[in-house]
């Protein structure tokens, strides 16, 4: 039997979550597509992040393009379709949408320049929600997506609850939420699968951005049954054990990777 080189796609690739799940996922033989959107030193730094995964014995092939652009999407994934065609052990298993840029700011203010105007609430929620779609519907339409494949979208606690400033991310993680349960009954019939994996509070460079997040991180560690705040080392390992597959029976859900914070929140505001 001819062993199978699986790679996986991830979109935000360069730091957070999408970061840990790619250290976890080259840590047990996974090749790595890694986009993401870096300039100056950054992007240095996401190719030095590059090249450590190949010392992992990987491989590993980024590209610096905005994947909410249609043209760069098509392609990243006709790359990944001619890397498919000049290797016939090629096989592409995962997804991970993991895409954290968003408009941060009201929606209503007695200034009328601080409100989040219609583009801006429309750019996050086609980067945050509707590019997993559109990701989702090329790599299908592509072959590129194999029999057990795994999508996963990246969601949190704001797709439950109003926070300030978080208007629009709300928004565009309920809707991401409600793309993955439509993605599971969708592609069940091609044994693919799709979940949303809603992480605790994390300090994330995305999440720094929030105004007041470190009080609200403060706030969750004091109330996370483990005294801590979640790790993008804790999302990466909960999907790193979802991708076997064994477990593609679980499908279409928001699973909770928090160590029981959103639990244990919800009792004591109730």
């Amino acid at each position: 039997m001819v062993d199978r080189e699986l790679y996986a796609i991830i979109l935000g690739v360069s730091s957070g979550f999408g970061r840990a799940c790619a250290i976890e996922l080259a840590r047990i033989g996974y090749n790595i597509y890694g986009v993401h959107l870096d300039t100056g030193s950054n992007k240095e730094k996401a190719e030095e992040f590059r090249r450590s995964l190949e010392h992992l014995n990987i491989k590993a092939k980024f590209f610096n393009v905005n994947a909410a652009d249609d043209a760069k999407r098509k392609e990243v994934i006709e790359a990944i379709k001619q890397d498919k065609e000049n290797n016939p052990n090629h096989v592409l298993r995962v997804l991970i949408h993991s895409l954290a840029f968003g408009a941060i700011g009201p929606f209503f203010s007695e200034n009328p320049g601080e409100m989040l105007n219609k583009r801006q609430i429309e750019m996050t929620m086609d980067v945050m929600a509707n590019s997993l779609i559109y990701w989702t519907q090329d790599l299908f339409k592509a072959k590129l997506l194999a029999e057990n494949s795994r999508v996963f979208g990246l969601t949190s606690i704001g797709s439950q609850r109003a926070m300030a400033n978080y208007g629009a991310v709300s928004a565009a993680k309920a809707a991401l939420e409600a793309y993955v349960r439509q993605i599971a009954v969708e592609l069940a019939p091609y044994k693919i699968t799709a979940n949303a994996i809603l992480a605790g509070l994390t300090d994330t460079p995305a999440a720094q951005k929030i105004p007041g997040f470190a009080k609200m991180l403060q706030h969750a560690k004091q109330h996370n049954p483990f005294n801590r705040n979640t790790v993008p080392e804790d999302v990466a390992q909960a999907i790193s054990l979802l991708i076997d597959e064994k477990f593609y029976w679980i499908t279409g859900q928001t699973i909770g990777v928090d160590g029981g914070e959103n639990i244990l929140n919800f009792i004591e505001t109730t």
